[in-house]
């Protein structure tokens, strides 16, 4: 089942040439394309299904810089400021309220974890504090669990997947930017070298730059320009509840659970950690980069051979740009959920608060999150082609960091001083293997 997400109307006619092509309407691509035409580019818009319509509408919700790996840290911080300020500057409702988050937990080495963290965050002028055992009970009175300790960021906070990504894309539409829904890019024509043209299902634009935010969608379509871009796909499971009690404001994070509230009076679920793993050709490819991070994460994930593997085998690594390709045949990513994780989540938070005892499932979706060896996204130029550009592998994140991360490539694609150092988001560490140290991110 898909999540709600608001929809808007696309352009009709295809542009002959703009100054850059945006692949790929997610939070990502949205918030590129709304500050490239900022910066007085023309742009189009292209999404082979519909704004927002995959993972930038089925993740959680939240807006945090709280356990950040630290080269995220400045990013999730403009991130944050650019969130507060958004609703009066497009003047839309994107859901923003900043309503902080609390993650709790009985473990010591875990919360020393945390208190280091936010050590190290708070040279970045990131405020979290540590919370003893009776600072949560304050928080959280009706809960039945105990916790020994926490940690909590009051600035951060939530926004509406369902409204965020649309409302930054009718801003976009006001400064100029060709929004083409249903419209699959095939492909690009380079010449000398260089990005010349980005061929649709639809027709050819013109175009000297390409930025490329397509999230499960990116290394299939740099395959097929003979690039390499290490990502892992793993599907998780999301839903919303019925309207329930106030728990939380904000954003709450268990061993077992997270929560956030909802506008509607409800709340976003999800179990922590769990999902499930796709075994694709383009998985098995990057097994070795990945291997430490599925040995962290194994017991948690389920692991299927299924359509995906399938698909990705008849894909191949070459396909025709006068033809029907996969992206058409795939409009919208839309994995079933896990039905059981709901059922698991839903009698874990009845056993946590009785008044949420008799909450139930309005909605469930499941959800593909592309991501990095290191987990920290890439947001950089290609060397090997002159005018392409990524913003990818957001492992799980790209929806807080969305804003800052699309102006930073913004700033990249036009050459401006970015506005937070680029360098940890550099693509060439995925290709030469100076993966980012871990950095006690969550």
């Amino acid at each position: 089942m898909s999540p709600p997400v608001d929809r808007i109307a696309s352009d009709e006619k295809l542009p002959e040439a703009v100054d850059v092509v945006v692949i790929g309407a997610g939070i990502i691509g949205v918030a590129a394309a709304y500050h490239l035409a900022k910066k007085g580019r023309s742009v189009a818009l292209i999404e082979k299904g519909h704004v927002g319509a995959e993972q930038s509408s089925r993740n959680w919700g939240w807006c945090r810089q709280q356990g950040r790996d630290r080269h995220e840290i400045p990013l999730a911080r403009v991130a944050l400021e650019m969130w507060g300020g958004l609703h009066e500057e497009i003047g839309a409702d994107l859901g923003f309220r900043r309503k902080g988050v609390l993650w709790v937990s009985n473990d010591p080495k875990e919360l020393a974890g945390w208190e280091r963290w936010a050590d190290v965050a708070r040279e970045q002028q990131v405020h979290s504090r540590m919370l003893s055992r009776a600072e949560i009970a304050e928080r959280l009175p009706t809960h039945t669990e105990g916790w020994l300790g926490g940690m909590e960021t009051p600035s951060d906070g939530r926004a509406e997947p369902s409204m965020a990504a649309p409302a930054l894309a009718k801003a976009a539409r006001a400064l100029g930017v060709k929004i083409l829904q249903n419209c699959a890019a095939r492909g690009m024509e380079t010449k000398g070298g260089a990005i010349d043209a980005v061929v649709t299902e639809r027709g050819r634009i013109r175009t000297s730059a390409v930025l490329l935010a397509g999230g499960a969608w990116s290394t299939l379509f740099c395959r097929r320009h003979g690039i390499d871009l290490p990502q892992a796909m793993v599907t998780g499971t999301a839903f919303s509840t019925t309207a329930a009690p106030v728990i939380t404001e904000g954003g709450l994070g268990t061993p077992g659970y997270c929560m956030r509230r909802r506008e509607d009076g409800g709340y976003t679920v999800a179990l922590r950690g769990r999902g499930t793993l796709n075994l694709t050709p383009e998985g098995l490819r990057y097994a070795r980069q990945f291997w430490p991070t599925f040995r962290t994460r194994a017991a948690k994930l389920k692991i299927r051979v299924g359509k995906p593997f399938l698909d990705g085998l008849m894909t191949g690594a070459s396909w025709s740009f006068d033809k029907e390709t996969v992206f058409e045949r795939n409009r919208v990513l839309d994995p079933a959920p896990d039905m059981t994780l709901v059922e698991e989540a839903l009698t874990m938070l009845g056993q946590a608060y009785p008044e949420l005892a008799g909450v139930r499932c309005a909605e469930a979706w499941g959800g593909t999150i592309d991501s990095t060896p290191d987990a920290v996204p890439v947001i950089s130029g290609v060397d090997k082609l002159r005018g392409f550009y990524l913003a990818t592998g957001f492992s799980g994140h790209g929806f807080g960091i969305g804003p800052a991360a699309g102006r930073l490539a913004a700033d990249i694609v036009t050459g401006d001083t970015p506005v937070v150092d680029a360098h940890p988001y550099r693509y060439t560490r995925l290709i030469d293997g100076t993966y980012l140290a871990p950095a006690g991110a969550l």
